[in-house]
C-alpha cells in the first residue's frame, strides 16, 4: 500500500485518541493518518464520552440508511473506527440526560445497564456490541467499520504499558472499572491523569510495549486481530 491508510475514529474523547492512535502505530506496518470525527470542535451538540459516540452512530442511521462503508460523507476513509469503551456496560442512559433516555424509548435502543459477571469479559463485551449496533440502526457496520472496546477503559490498556508486571492495579485487569482512576491517584511522579497532555505523554509506552498489552488485555489482541484483517482485505 503505497499511499498512507485514510482511517476515521469515533472516540469518547481525546485520551481515547492517544491511546489508539499508538495502538495502531504498533499494529499497523505502514503509515496512516487518522482522523477524529467525534468528538469534533464544530459540532458541540454532540457533545463528548460515550454519549456523543452514542449521537454520533443515532446521527448516521439518520442520515444513511446502509453499510457505513457506502455512506457517502464516509467515502474518503479506507477504514472507520468506532471507540466505546467497556464500563459503558455499567451506565444507563439517564447519565446522559432526559432527551437520550426518551430517544432510547423512542429507537429502541439496546438496554443499559448490560454488564455480565467478570471475568470474562467476553461476556459483557458480547451485551455491549448488541447495544451499540443497535445506536446505529439501519446504518450497518460494513466490511470497512470496525469497533475498538477496550476493557473497561482505554486506560487499561495505558497502564498495561506503563506498569511494572505484576503491578497491584492490574490485578483485575480487565474487568476493574476503577483502574483509570486509580491511575491518576498513583504517588506523584508515577500518577497519570486522564486528560490529554498526560496521555500524549505516555502513549508511545503502548507502542512500544504492545505486546505487554496483548498480553494483560484480550480485547487489545483482539483489536489488532481486527485491524489487520480488515486491512489485508483493502
Amino acid at each position: 500500500m503505497s499511499d498512507p491508510l485514510k482511517i476515521a475514529l469515533v472516540a469518547e474523547g481525546p485520551t481515547d485518541f492517544e491511546v489508539i492512535q499508538a495502538a495502531l502505530k504498533a499494529v499497523l506496518p505502514h503509515p496512516f493518518i487518522i482522523t477524529l470525527l467525534q468528538p469534533e470542535a464544530t459540532q458541540p451538540q454532540m457533545g463528548g464520552g460515550w454519549g456523543g459516540v452514542l449521537k454520533w452512530c443515532h446521527a448516521a442511521q439518520q442520515r444513511y440508511n446502509g453499510s457505513l462503508d457506502t455512506d457517502p460523507t464516509l467515502s474518503g476513509f479506507d477504514l472507520l473506527i468506532i471507540h466505546v469503551d467497556v464500563d459503558v456496560s455499567t451506565f444507563q442512559y439517564d447519565n446522559c440526560g432526559a432527551g437520550v433516555t426518551e430517544l432510547a424509548q423512542q429507537n429502541n435502543w439496546g438496554t443499559l445497564p448490560c454488564s455480565e459477571t467478570c471475568p470474562p469479559v467476553a461476556d459483557t463485551v458480547a451485551a455491549l456490541m448488541s447495544v451499540i449496533q443497535s445506536w446505529l440502526g439501519q446504518a450497518t457496520p460494513g466490511d470497512r467499520t470496525l469497533f475498538c472496546l477496550p476493557a473497561q477503559s482505554s486506560g487499561t490498556w495505558l497502564a498495561a504499558a506503563v506498569l511494572a508486571p505484576g503491578h497491584t492495579l492490574l490485578a483485575k485487569g480487565e474487568c476493574d472499572v476503577n483502574l483509570e482512576n486509580r491511575l491518576a491517584n498513583l504517588p506523584k511522579g508515577k500518577r497519570i491523569k486522564k486528560n490529554k497532555r498526560d496521555y500524549q505523554a505516555h502513549a508511545p509506552h503502548i507502542t512500544q510495549h504492545w505486546t505487554k498489552v496483548k498480553g494483560l488485555c484480550t480485547l487489545a489482541a483482539n483489536f489488532e486481530q481486527t485491524v489487520l484483517t480488515v486491512v489485508r482485505s483493502l
